[in-house]
């Protein structure tokens, strides 16, 4: 079993910043990916970018070169820097990582950014 719980949701103006960050807990031996996923209203949830273990990350076009991921390994955090949003990036954020074939899921932290 793995729990996650995000913060550092709000709502912005545009160009403004936003860092997310996201615990997780429970009995589990290691994670290999975390990930930040989003969904706007109305639309279906969408990955903006991931983790692994190793270091490696990706990104989604649309956030590329603004956002940026990191995790503290050794505490079980991820942690999403967003910079210059957007309106577009409207919506709720969700932590997420597949443990043993099963995905977990935070319960969601809102970002509003009006122009």
């Amino acid at each position: 079993q793995v729990q996650l719980v995000e913060s550092g949701g709000g709502s912005v103006q545009a160009g403004e910043s936003l860092r997310l960050s996201c615990a997780a807990s429970g009995s589990f031996f290691d994670l290999h990916t975390m990930a930040w996923y989003r969904q706007a209203p109305g639309k279906q949830r969408e990955l903006v970018a991931f983790m692994t273990r190793d270091g490696d990350t990706g990104y989604d076009d649309s956030v590329q070169g603004r956002f940026s991921i990191s995790r503290e390994i050794a505490k079980n955090t991820v942690s999403l820097q967003m910079n210059s949003l957007k309106p577009e990036d409207t919506g709720t954020y969700y932590c997420n990582t597949v443990y043993r074939a099963r995905h977990y899921w935070g319960q969601g932290t809102q970002v509003t950014v009006s122009s």
